[in-house]
C-alpha cells in the first residue's frame, strides 16, 4: 500500500526539480534541459519515497536498477546535448507560443512532463514499498528490464557513433536500426514492462495503466510519430528506410524494389 505522505513528498521533489530546471533554461533560453531530467524524476522520486521506509529485497532491487538507467540516460542525454542549440522539438513548440515562451514553457514543459512523471512513478512506488517475498514474477521483470535496458544502450551507442561519422543526410540502418527504425524506444518500454512487473509482484496489478501510458507516448506522442515527422524532411533516404523496417517492434527488414 502507498504511504500518502511519502508519494506526496515524492511528487513534490519532482515538481521542485522541474522548477529548478525550468529556472536554469530560461536565461539560456532552451527548454533542451528537460530532457536528462526526466530519469532522474523518477530516482528523486524512489529515494525520497524510500527515505522513511525500512530497506526490503524487492525495493533495494528496484531502487539499483532505476538508479542504473536513470543515471545512464541522463548522463547520455546530458552529453549528447552539450554545446547544441535547443532540440528541434521544442523550437517548434517555442515558435507556436511566443510572445512568452519563456513563462508558458513553466507549465507546457516542464510542469507537463513533472505532472507525467509523477503519474508514471506510482508502480515504481509501489514495489518500493513492498516488504513481499521476492518471486518468480520479480525475476521476470528483472529479465525484462535487463533486456530493454541492454537494447536502449546499445542503440544509443551505436546511434552517436553514427553520428559523430558526421553523416547528416544519410539514415542509420546497421546493427538493432536494422530491425527497428527506435530501438531506444522499443529498449525504453521493455523497461517500463520490467517495471510493472515487480510492482505486480507486490500486488500493483493495477499499476499496469504506467506502461500502457509510456508505450502510447513512445508511439504517439512524444516519440516515434513526433520524431519520424522531422526526419522525413531532413533525410531523402527515410522514407525507403521506412518501407523496409518495423517502426518499433524488432523485426528482419522487408524487401522493396529496387
Amino acid at each position: 500500500m502507498l504511504d500518502v505522505h511519502a508519494t506526496a513528498s515524492a511528487v513534490a521533489a519532482i515538481f521542485m526539480l522541474a522548477a529548478a530546471g525550468w529556472v536554469v533554461s530560461v536565461p539560456r533560453r532552451d527548454v533542451s534541459v528537460i530532457d536528462p531530467l526526466w530519469s532522474l524524476f523518477f530516482l528523486l522520486a524512489v529515494l525520497i519515497y524510500r527515505g522513511p521506509l525500512p530497506g526490503t529485497p524487492r525495493g533495494d532491487l528496484l531502487l539499483g536498477l532505476v538508479a542504473l538507467w536513470a543515471l545512464r540516460l541522463a548522463g547520455y542525454l546530458l552529453w549528447r546535448n552539450w554545446g547544441e542549440p535547443e532540440d528541434r522539438r521544442y523550437r517548434k513548440i517555442r515558435a507556436r507560443n511566443e510572445p512568452g515562451f519563456w513563462w508558458r514553457s513553466l507549465y507546457l514543459v516542464f510542469g507537463l512532463q513533472a505532472a507525467l512523471a509523477s503519474v508514471l512513478s506510482l508502480p515504481l512506488l509501489w514495489a518500493a514499498a513492498s516488504d513481499r517475498k521476492l518471486g518468480a514474477l520479480d525475476a521476470l521483470g528483472t529479465l525484462l528490464w535487463l533486456a530493454g535496458f541492454l537494447f536502449e544502450t546499445v542503440a544509443d551507442l551505436q546511434l552517436a557513433r553514427f553520428r559523430r561519422a558526421g553523416a547528416a543526410t544519410a539514415v542509420l540502418e546497421t546493427g538493432l536500426w536494422r530491425y527497428t527504425r527506435h530501438p531506444n524506444y522499443f529498449g525504453e518500454a521493455l523497461l517500463w514492462w520490467g517495471y510493472f512487473l515487480l510492482a505486480a509482484a507486490a500486488g500493483g496489478w493495477w499499476t499496469v495503466f504506467a506502461p500502457v501510458l509510456m508505450t502510447f507516448l513512445l508511439l504517439r506522442v512524444s516519440g516515434v510519430s513526433l520524431l519520424e515527422a522531422d526526419i522525413r524532411e531532413r533525410r531523402p533516404d527515410y522514407r525507403r528506410y521506412v518501407a523496409r523496417t518495423s517502426a518499433f517492434l524488432p523485426w528482419p527488414p522487408r524487401r522493396t524494389p529496387a
